[in-house]
């Protein structure tokens, strides 16, 4: 059984007494139910199939069978735990427990064997027998075969791994947050600065936290009703990106009225002397926000906004909003699943037949078609980032005989190029060349139009595939996001991540850049709460590079007169 399938497994079984548990809490049912599949879904996921009823499957979700000196706490060894009151009692439970559990659990077969050896984890969600010296009848009543049960003590590890992470009075939890709550829970405590490399690291490489975020993405994007009915499921091959922020209903509505784009700042001022310094949007003119705070004769208002998809929260000059007299919802654009087939479709550059398109030769406007081109198909984060690794050293953006890439004597430099090669390869639709105006004109009408280098179809640079982003990205499956933690996290869970800038200057060149998955040597650079400032990039530019978490935020410079985030599952 796939992860995608145990996960639903798990909602549709489970569901509805998570949602009760976790009500009033700032943890949330898909969060509990990525820990359970972290924890124990190896086990649970291969027993569905053998039509077991929920008790005995239950029954068997235990593991952990590490003794000293890979285990610190009690009990380190059969000795210790047999010394304990009732110890005798509960090593026979706990050797029972996985005699039973490897019948169905081929990986601890060699294990059994070992009559000293018993299981240390208890429960779907591995309540660890170090707590059998305070609460020993949930170990002696098995207890951990009550799904009731095993939610309880969750929700309280959990708080107290909220409390050891400093958060006791957090009344809610960002994703990102519950994902730390959730390392602090597999190992007393998570560092945010450090992402979510952290926790058990398994024989793939990835880290507890990883996995979770990952489990947590996948449970999201299904949809459980209320009778245990699945409504919706994710492409198994697609990276489990979440749906658009939605904007908060009120009746506070305003309209953005300004001859060409208003910035939206992280806080109500303006350095004179950088100007950008805080931009973390432009809104363009007519954009609706809700305002969130501030009065008549503010300079600033707190507002909240939707664009492309990305949800943002900031600050905007008070005297260029103007009430709407009849507010609505703002509208959220969510991307398309599947490239439109008819009408504005995607384009390639057309070549005579046997013409093979190669790394080694000059830039041109054609795509690469070069024998043996590695691509993005992986059904896990992990194949997927492994795959998008693969695709960065297979372009060798760095490599002086890749003439693809490399800058010339001009000055003329090639992102554009390296971002559409790179998304071409992991099965995203970043144009090369593109529709001319009148093109699309008579797509959209029906009719068909036939390939005319610099007629019908057009090079697109960084500066096109800005409006290109804008005005067409969410029909081809991306949309734009508000943050680098969710642009970087987005790449981590093998998805397509772009940073592109517009010159203020348009016959100057823009920049585009692929936001790539972090790896153990090379990461992303955050701050002590966690929240990523500069994601770990991959270009072709000035100068090229395969990995780098720039030192700057290139994408504020003031020759841009705008910058976005993108993601593409």
């Amino acid at each position: 059984m796939n992860v995608q399938d145990a996960i639903a497994w798990f909602k549709k079984n489970f569901g509805p007494k998570l949602g009760k548990a976790v009500a009033g809490t700032p943890f949330s049912a898909d969060m509990v139910t990525a820990i359970a599949y972290q924890e124990t879904g190896y086990i649970w996921s291969a027993l569905v199939d053998k039509q077991l009823s929920i008790p005995k499957t239950l029954e068997l979700c235990v593991g952990d069978t590490l003794d000293a000196p890979n285990r610190s706490v009690f009990p380190r060894n059969k000795a210790e735990l047999v010394a304990a009151p009732r110890g005798q009692e509960m090593f026979r439970i706990a050797r029972q427990a996985l005699v039973d559990m490897a019948q169905y659990t081929p990986g601890y077969q060699k294990v059994v064997r070992n009559p000293d050896k018993f299981c240390h984890g208890y429960g779907i969600f591995q309540y660890d027998l170090q707590f059998f010296k305070t609460d020993p009848e949930f170990f002696l009543q098995k207890k951990w075969c009550d799904i009731a049960a095993c939610i309880g003590k969750i929700i309280l590890e959990l708080r107290q791994a909220m409390q050891r992470q400093g958060w006791a009075n957090k009344a809610t939890l960002t994703d990102t947050e519950k994902v730390y709550v959730a390392i602090a829970y597999n190992r007393g405590r998570a560092n945010p600065a450090l992402g979510f490399k952290q926790g058990h690291q398994s024989d793939d490489g990835r880290f507890y936290g990883e996995n979770v975020f990952e489990y947590l993405r996948i449970a999201q994007s299904i949809s459980v009703r209320s009778r245990g009915t699945l409504t919706g499921q994710p492409v198994q091959t697609a990276a489990p990106l979440p749906p658009p922020t939605p904007v908060e209903v009120t009746d506070d509505v305003y309209q953005v009225e300004v001859q060409t784009t208003l910035s939206l700042r992280s806080e109500p001022r303006i350095d004179p002397r950088n100007p950008r310094a805080n931009v973390i949007a432009k809104l363009p003119a007519g954009q609706m926000v809700v305002r969130m705070s501030g009065k008549k004769g503010d300079k600033f208002f707190e507002v909240q906004t939707s664009l492309n998809g990305a949800h943002f929260h900031g600050f905007a000059a008070a005297e260029y909003l103007r009430p709407v007299k009849v507010p609505k919802a703002i509208p959220v654009v969510a991307p398309k699943a599947a490239p439109p087939a008819t009408g504005i479709v995607a384009v390639y550059m057309p070549r005579k037949a046997g013409i093979i398109t190669r790394r080694v030769d000059p830039a041109g406007p054609h795509s690469l078609n070069e024998p043996g081109q590695p691509q993005r198909n992986a059904e896990t984060a992990a194949e997927r980032c492994a795959q998008l690794a693969a695709i960065i050293d297979w372009l060798a953006v760095d490599k002086a005989a890749n003439k693809r890439y490399q800058p010339t004597g001009g000055g003329t430099t090639f992102c554009n190029i390296y971002a559409h090669d790179y998304c071409f390869l992991a099965n995203a639709y970043l144009p090369r060349i593109w529709w001319t105006p009148s093109a699309i004109e008579q797509l959209a009408r029906g009719k068909k139009v036939e390939l005319l280098y610099e007629k019908t179809i057009d090079e697109q640079r960084a500066n096109d595939l800005f409006r290109w982003l804008r005005d067409f990205g969410p029909r081809f499956g991306w949309r734009q996001t508000g943050t680098p933690t969710k642009l970087q996290e987005a790449a981590n869970l093998g998805g397509i991540g772009i940073i592109v800038a517009r010159r203020k200057i348009d016959g100057k060149s823009g920049h585009i850049v692929a936001v790539v998955p972090e790896t153990n040597d090379q990461k992303a650079k955050r701050d002590a709460n966690g929240a990523v400032t500069n994601p770990l990039q991959s270009q072709a530019g000035v100068t090229n590079f395969r990995y780098r978490a720039t030192p700057v935020q290139w994408w504020t410079g003031a020759q841009f007169a705008d910058s976005a985030f993108w993601i593409h599952a």
